[in-house]
């Protein structure tokens, strides 16, 4: 009876996103983290996906459980190859090997139309790891390129916003210089092959580090006065596309100004330690609910006002056994058994009954995988906000800070 009630409302959730939103079910992407020992069965995570009109998912690798269950949805995929596997990239035959074994098996039932080669390298502060990074792209590529399969997949790599010297105001967007030697010949590599420039964009960070002189209501997409952008004139009112426009703008300062930008992370937490300032389930509503309704407006950045958005919302679920504080547990826009975590106010996830189990079109009830090691997961996903986290948040602040001030009085808003 309760898995017959779930279908009912992903059935009714289903009819009404295509009914009132016809038009904005294309452009939204979701983070697929399986860092957990009590997450869904691939099959029943299809119909979740689909209620908040996710046509785009992106794993942090590639799990042949998710690509074999999602075969013939019409779901795009970003598969991904974890950081400790980029020193063997570099061999073409290991590359074309994991190519075969990792993403051509799966075409074309499963969409997937992208790789990402590890994640946040360039904060990790490794040599080791930067000096394979794009050496790996390069071996993952050329196997693409054998296999006939490079005009359908394309390869990048996911950056932090820690990879900026300069984030305000917008227009004066820079990349660090002790990276510049290191990023160009990536955007070169980007360039060359027609691939998306990745970054983790998190405005909850900002507001954490100092929330007492930033606007909660410019970081959730609320509504307030904005900011100006003295060299541009043009006005922001969320921190994300503030971000956004400071990427293209140290894109260009480097003669990249025509590279796509992609936000392959962005979200907000629903529970925190006592020391996450803004944490909460009301704030991951705003945020989250607020950024849904704007990738759906197909509306851009004031700097690319008609370049449409292409975000990734973090993350699908709650993972239990990530490490780190309690926010790094509590991105999920849904529980491991499939309820909401709270509702997104777009007549999609509100509806799913909080007492109701997931399940396919099938009567199937929803199944518990046994528990897995956290090795089985990309670690540069492991770390994305924990590694290196003194150098990296301290980063962090510093790149922050400025962009909080300039907002504060440039505005005048009300903090």
């Amino acid at each position: 009876m309760e898995h017959s009630r779930f279908y009912y409302y992903v059935s009714l959730i289903l009819f009404i996103s295509g009914l009132f939103f016809p038009d904005m079910v294309g452009s939204i992407g979701i983070n697929y983290g399986q860092i957990a020992n009590n997450l869904p069965t691939p099959d029943n995570v299809i119909p979740l996906v689909k209620s908040i009109g996710a046509t785009k998912v992106k794993l942090y690798d590639a799990d042949p459980r998710v690509l074999k269950a999602f075969a013939n949805t019409g779901v795009e995929f970003i598969v991904g190859l974890g950081n400790e596997y980029l020193s063997k990239m570099r061999d073409p035959d290991k590359a074309q090997v994991w190519v075969k074994a990792n993403v051509q098996a799966y075409l074309p039932a499963t969409k997937i139309t992208c790789i990402t080669i590890g994640n946040e390298i360039l904060s990790f502060n490794d040599s080791s790891l930067t000096d394979n990074l794009l050496p790996a792209m390069q071996g993952i590529h050329t196997a693409l390129v054998n296999l006939g399969l490079d005009k359908q997949v394309s390869v990048t790599t996911a950056h932090s916003l820690s990879v900026l010297e300069v984030s305000y105001p917008p227009s004066a967007g820079s990349f660090r210089k002790d990276l510049v030697g290191c990023i160009t010949p990536i955007l070169n590599f980007h360039a060359k092959t027609n691939s998306p420039f990745l970054i983790n964009a998190y405005p909850f960070f900002a507001f954490k580090s100092n929330p007492k002189q930033v606007s909660l209501d410019f970081v959730l997409f609320q509504p307030n006065q904005g900011v100006v952008d003295p060299k541009s004139n043009l006005h922001y009112d969320n921190m994300l596309f503030a971000q956004i426009d400071a990427v293209y703008s140290a894109l260009a300062s480097l003669g990249y100004s025509k590279l796509p930008v992609h936000i392959s992370e962005t979200g907000w937490p629903s529970k925190g330690d006592e020391d996450e300032v803004g944490a909460t389930l009301e704030n991951a509503k705003k945020y989250n609910g607020n950024l849904l309704k704007t990738i759906c407006q197909r509306k851009g950045t004031p700097m690319r006002p008609n370049t449409d958005l292409n975000i990734y919302v973090f993350a699908l679920f709650n993972e239990n056994m990530k490490p780190g504080p309690t926010s790094e547990r509590n991105y999920g826009l849904f529980k491991p058994d499939g309820s909401p975590a709270y509702s997104l106010g777009i007549n999609g996830t509100s509806l799913i009954s909080t007492n109701s189990t997931a399940t396919t079109t099938t009567t199937t009830t929803i199944t518990t995988p046994a528990p897995q090691s956290q090795q089985s997961s990309s670690t540069g996903y492991l770390s994305i906000s924990v590694a290196v986290k003194g150098r990296f948040c301290s980063r962090l602040y510093q790149l922050l800070f400025p962009l909080l001030l300039w907002s504060c009085f440039s505005s005048r808003l009300a903090f």
